[in-house]
């Protein structure tokens, strides 16, 4: 997969980690400001949780979130300078476990052993023949009322013929995406499209399951195009009060 090595390469040894990931959330204030104001909505359904699987987490910046709402959490990315990170910040963390994989394989988890599986900020970067792979493995793992939320790319519908500056996936659709989860025996619950900076809605958010989980859900569809003032108002109005959790060196 041309995708993978290029991605471990990039994330691997290439990526500058100085900052630890919080570089991608100052638009909202800081990760916890964007994790309490935006994610945190988008998924609360689902935590806590007993067994939490982060596809993709760097160097912890939701890891930390996911730790406290969860009896057992597993943390798999494809780069080992992010799982050494991650071992290192989160050494006291006794039901945290963190593996490397080849960038596209679950295979040191349990099938249906996961209540909530959650990737943002990640697979965004991942290709079509990336997805194909990590979907179907994404629906076995889940228990029999667990969920997953990924963060994809949507550049194949709404990206032609702009600069793709934040290295989305080029040949990903949101449609594509629906009709793997589909062929695979999962079911959408809600996919919500959204922009990053400003403009078309080049990314996606696909929360989804088993297809005989949350039976009496009818799919919802969604397309945001003020994510990215979500992320001014937050900023503006709720990191300040997620700046005082610093004062406490809480999460």
């Amino acid at each position: 997969m041309e995708n993978v090595d290029f991605n471990s390469r990039y994330w691997d040894g290439s990526y500058d980690w100085n900052g630890g990931g919080e570089e991608w959330s100052e638009m909202w204030g800081g990760s916890r400001a964007q994790w309490l104001g935006s994610l945190y909505p988008r998924v609360s359904a689902f935590l806590p949780a007993k067994n939490v699987l982060e596809i993709a987490p760097g160097f912890g910046r939701w890891t930390r979130f996911l730790l406290a709402a969860s009896d057992s959490y597993q943390g798999i990315d494809l780069s080992q300078e992010c799982v050494d990170a991650c071992i290192r910040r989160f050494e006291n963390a006794p039901h945290a476990r963190f593996m490397k994989n080849n960038g596209s394989s679950l295979e040191t988890v349990a099938d249906g052993s996961i209540d909530f599986i959650f990737s943002f900020d990640s697979l965004v970067h991942a290709s079509t023949d990336v997805l194909d792979a990590y979907i179907p493995q994404i629906i076995a793992k889940l228990s029999s009322r667990g969920a997953a939320f990924i963060h994809h790319s949507n550049w194949l519908d709404a990206g032609k013929g702009l600069p793709n500056d934040h290295g989305r996936a080029i040949d990903v659709s949101h449609r594509a995406v629906l009709d793997t989860i589909d062929l695979h025996g999962g079911r959408m619950l809600i996919q919500e499209m959204i922009n990053w900076g400003a403009g078309p809605c080049t990314d996606c958010l696909t929360t989804f399951c088993r297809r005989e989980a949350y039976s009496g859900w009818e799919s919802t569809s969604l397309e945001n195009s003020e994510f990215m003032h979500e992320g001014n108002y937050i900023r503006q109005f709720q990191s300040p009060y997620s700046h005082i959790a610093m004062l406490g060196n809480r999460l």
